[in-house]
C-alpha cells in the first residue's frame, strides 16, 4: 500500500520541476503523479522500456523515478543511455527488490538513490527534493548571487534584503536560469522545461517571452544586477 500520510511533514519543493515516472504499474504511477503534481512538480510518464528510452533521449528532467522491471527491457539500461549522452538527470530507482546487492548494482550504475517498494509518498518527495538540490545547487538551501538570494526551502526571493514576489512559473524560470549560469538557453528549451512534452503543441513561444519579461521586470524594479540577458534570435543567458 502506498500511503499519502498527512501526518508526515511534507517538504516544500522547488516549483514545477520536471519529473519522469518510469513505472509499468498504472495505478502506482497515477498515485505518484497525483501526489507530486500537488507538490508543484510537472510529471510525465513512461510505462515500457521503449517509452522510457524515447523520453530520456528527447527531454531533460530534474529527476527520473526508475522502476527496474519494465516491459521490453531492463531499467538499468536506461541509466546506461543517460551516461552515454552525458545527461545530468537525477535518478531514483523505485523497486520491489530490496536486496542490498540489487541496491549496490543500481547505485554503481549511476542512480542517485534507491527506494524499495512499498514506500510512503512523503518520503519519496523528500528524496526527490534532496536529489534536485544536490545536483542543481551543490546541496545548498540558499542560492546567492551578490544582491540576489533564493531560499530553496521557503521559495522566498530577495534582492538587497527586500522580498520579490514571483509566481511559480517565474520562480521556476529563475532557478532554471541560475542552475544554467553563463549558458545560452534557447526559447524552445525553456518552453519544454515549462510545459514538458506538450511544448511541441504550441504554435509559438510567446508564453515563454511573457514569463521571462515579467520575471525580468520584477527583478529590475527590485534593483538586481541585470544578470538575465536576451540573446537576439536565440534565447536567454544568465550571467554571473
Amino acid at each position: 500500500m502506498y500511503l499519502n500520510l498527512k501526518e508526515f511533514q511534507i517538504i516544500d519543493v522547488i516549483s514545477e520541476m520536471k519529473i519522469l515516472i518510469i513505472e509499468d504499474e498504472p495505478e502506482l504511477a497515477a498515485d505518484i503523479g497525483a501526489y507530486l503534481s500537488a507538490q508543484d512538480y510537472l510529471c510525465e510518464y513512461a510505462g515500457t522500456w521503449a517509452q522510457a528510452r524515447e523520453k530520456v533521449e528527447l527531454y531533460r528532467y530534474e529527476c527520473i523515478l526508475l522502476d527496474l522491471m519494465l516491459p521490453g527491457g531492463d531499467g538499468l539500461d536506461i541509466l546506461d543511455i543517460l551516461k552515454e549522452q552525458g545527461q545530468q538527470d537525477g535518478v531514483i530507482i523505485i523497486s520491489a527488490n530490496n536486496d542490498y546487492k540489487n541496491k549496490i548494482r543500481g547505485l554503481h550504475a549511476g542512480a542517485d538513490d534507491y527506494l524499495a517498494k512499498p514506500f510512503h509518498l512523503p518520503e519519496l518527495a523528500a528524496r526527490i527534493y534532496s536529489v534536485i538540490r544536490r545536483r542543481s545547487f551543490a546541496n545548498q538551501n540558499n542560492v546567492l548571487q551578490n544582491e540576489l538570494k533564493v531560499n530553496l526551502s521557503s521559495r522566498v526571493v530577495t534582492v538587497n534584503g527586500s522580498v520579490v514576489l514571483l509566481t511559480r512559473k517565474e520562480l521556476d524560470l529563475l532557478l532554471f536560469f541560475i542552475s544554467n549560469k553563463n549558458r545560452v538557453i534557447a526559447k524552445s528549451a525553456l518552453a519544454e522545461h515549462l510545459s514538458g512534452d506538450i511544448a511541441d503543441m504550441f504554435d509559438n513561444h510567446d508564453f515563454v517571452y511573457a514569463h521571462v519579461k515579467n520575471l525580468k521586470k520584477k527583478l529590475t524594479e527590485a534593483g538586481y544586477g541585470n544578470y538575465l540577458k536576451t540573446i537576439y534570435a536565440t534565447g536567454y543567458k544568465w550571467e554571473g
